[in-house]
Order: structure tokens, then sequence, then C-alpha cells
């Protein structure tokens, strides 16, 4: 009994506290959108009804989920009220883009920043697998420039920056305190937000330079 109760009050606080983040996110003007849980019981990693998922609990619910994504706080509660496990999944291009490098490459990249004087913006970790730096997104116009950002491209195929991912338009991260099949979440290492206001996002670019060279020099 003190184990079912136990894993209700878990569950109870990791409803509130998706829902909370969820509710912050829309504040800085970040739309977002319901994402999928990992699996708890039926042996799968993710509990969508995808089989052998390449992405457990680091997706979207809906396959709908670009025409979704919202910031409206009356819609994302009823979201979460319906469904208050769902993880949080935040589309890119549209408020900012987001580089995804190896965590060793991030961790690298992160003190050279800072040596430098280079803003990194809000950063985020994938448990100790990948790290996710938030920047301010392209024009269309620089289209060009951009390549295959989430799961159709292999980055450690990519000649000059491998290793790295760059979500933009039509892609998408998982945001922290979304949960993980291995029982980790998602978390801030650098917070969008600074003395109760939201920190201004970079210029992809100075950012890009150094995540790239770190890249290079940790797969190496």
């Amino acid at each position: 009994m003190v184990d079912v109760l136990s894993r209700r009050k878990r569950r109870r606080q990791t409803a509130s506290s998706g829902l909370g983040a969820a509710l912050e996110y829309a504040a800085l003007g970040w739309p977002v959108c319901r994402g999928a849980r990992p699996a708890q019981d039926n042996g799968r990693a993710c509990a969508c009804d995808r089989l052998g998922c390449p992405d457990p609990g680091a997706h979207p619910m809906s396959a709908a989920w670009a025409m979704e994504a919202t910031t409206d706080p009356a819609r994302i509660t009823r979201w979460w009220n319906a469904t208050p496990d769902a993880n949080i999944i935040l589309p890119t291009g549209r408020v900012f883009d987001v580089f995804d490098v190896p965590a060793g490459a991030g961790i690298m990249a992160l003190a050279r920043m800072d040596r430098a004087g280079v803003a990194a913006g809000p950063v985020a970790a994938v448990e100790a697998r990948r790290y996710l730096f938030f920047v301010a997104t392209r024009s269309p116009v620089d289209e060009d420039e951009w390549w295959s950002c989430h799961l159709d491209c292999v980055p450690e195929t990519v000649e000059e920056t491998p290793g790295l991912r760059w979500h933009c338009r039509d892609s998408y991260v998982p945001a922290p305190p979304s949960r993980l099949p291995s029982g980790g979440q998602v978390a801030w290492i650098r917070s969008p937000v600074a003395d109760g206001a939201a920190i201004a996002l970079p210029d992809p670019i100075p950012v890009l330079d150094v995540l790239a060279d770190a890249c290079e020099e940790f797969t190496a």
C-alpha cells in the first residue's frame, strides 16, 4: 500500500511540474505541445503505439503537433489535465533554433564560450548524452544555410560538424522536466530565465562556430 501511495504521489508531482513548466514556456512566448511519455509497464521504452520507437519519450503525441503547438494557457491547461503525465515538446524554428550536440562537446563548448565571453543562452541536458543550445532562429531568407535537423539525419556523418543537429523549421526538442525511459529527466544547465526575466537568445553563428570546433575535436 505504501508503494502504491508513493507512486501516486510521484505521478501527481510530475503532472503538476509538467503543467507548470508548460505554462512557464508559454509565458515566454514559446509554443508547446504534448509529448509522448516513457512506457511504464508494457516492456517498451515509449508509450506511443509505434513499435521500436526511435525517440522514446522525446517526440510529440500527435502527428499534427506543428499545427497544435500553442502559447494559450487555457488550452495548455486542458491538455495536461487530460494527459497529466505527458512530456513537453518545444517546436523549433519559430522563436528559437536549437543546436543539439554530444554532451562531451557541449561541456567543452560551454567552457570555451565562458572564457571567450560568447553568450551561450539557454542550455538543456538530455541526461549525460546530449546538450541542447537554444539560439535565435534564422530568417527564412537564410534557409539555404540550414541542414537536416531531426531524426532524418545521421549527425555523425556531417563532415564539418560531426555529431551536431540543427533543429530549425519543422523540428522540435523535448523540454525540461520531460522524463526519459532511463528514469532521468531533461534538465536545464543554463535556465532561459534569470532574475525573473527571459534571457536574450544569442546569435546562432558565434555559438555554432564554437560548437562546430568542439564537435570536431570531441569526435576525432
